[in-house]
């Protein structure tokens, strides 16, 4: 039979830097199936549904606040314990989950990429979208605090700024699902990598601003903001909505250029990967 009689034709990868966008776009039904299929799965027999990706977020909240601003009295540049706190948890929380997610496509979906083939790469876009919706959620009630302490007077206002979190939300994500990407890549081979890493994310939450700002940062540690690049989009999103000073501008070019680094390592590695990760499964 002719190749032209073939609806498709399935070809190895033989370039380094092979994306295959115009089959991304043709399999974006898959993408939203995946995301439908992972929101339904995870909430379809729960009390409160998705209401719990909002309830977790207020209890580590409660906890930091108890814990990081009554006991250890580490301040919050003049921003309410609630919103500091709840922020930095809503932030943290959507950037483990695209990395956690991103981490284990190899391994979690070998069963699925042995029998049908489609895009590899629909599978760590659909994560990003579903952990987008799990954000969207905890924005909302975000949103909502911060309009209760508006109108209880504390001094913070509403700016053309927060227009810009979606290139928070982005920025996050590209480091989340990047780096993700990149360990996947390697927990193929050596599995018990996997433990190391979720002992490490656990480690990274404290080296995040998350339950205090860059300003409370020793200068001796000062090193930090530039080797964590979670530092700047975090601290910026504070800046969009409480008006904190925005970090500086090396620190946000240092970020921005670790972060496209972990998305172009990523994908070149993903891409590598996963012509063969099936016979190493």
């Amino acid at each position: 039979m002719n190749d032209e009689n073939w609806t498709m034709i399935i070809t190895p990868k033989r370039r380094l830097f092979d994306l295959q966008i115009r089959e991304l776009i043709r399999y974006r039904d898959l993408v939203f199936l995946f995301t439908k299929r992972d929101f339904v799965i995870q909430y379809k027999q729960t009390i409160l549904g998705p209401i719990w990706y909002v309830v977790n977020a207020v209890i580590a909240t409660i906890m930091y606040t108890f814990i990081f601003g009554n006991l250890a009295k580490i301040g919050t540049d003049n921003i309410p314990h609630i919103l500091f706190y709840y922020s930095g948890t809503m932030l943290w929380t959507f950037f483990s989950g695209c990395f956690t997610d991103s981490s284990t496509v190899f391994t979690v979906n070998a069963n699925i990429f042995g029998k049908v083939y489609f895009p590899r790469l629909v599978v760590p876009i659909s994560k990003v979208l579903i952990n987008s919706v799990k954000y969207l959620i905890q924005f909302a009630m975000f949103l909502i605090m911060f309009i209760y302490f508006i109108i209880k007077g504390t001094p913070l206002k509403f700016s053309w700024f927060m227009l810009l979190f979606p290139l928070i939300v982005i920025w996050i994500a590209a480091i989340g699902t990047g780096a993700g990407i990149i360990v996947s890549s390697l927990t193929t081979k050596y599995r018990d990598l996997q433990q190391l890493v979720t002992f490490a994310l656990g480690l990274a939450m404290y080296a995040t601003p998350v339950v205090y700002p860059l300003s409370e940062i020793p200068k001796s540690f000062s090193w930090l903001a530039y080797a964590n690049p979670l530092c700047a989009p975090i601290e910026i999103f504070r800046s969009y909505f409480f008006g904190t000073p925005f970090v500086s501008t090396t620190i946000t070019l240092v970020s921005s250029g670790f972060t496209i680094l972990l998305v172009f390592a990523g994908l070149i590695l993903f891409n590598q990967n996963e012509k063969n990760f099936i016979d190493v499964i």
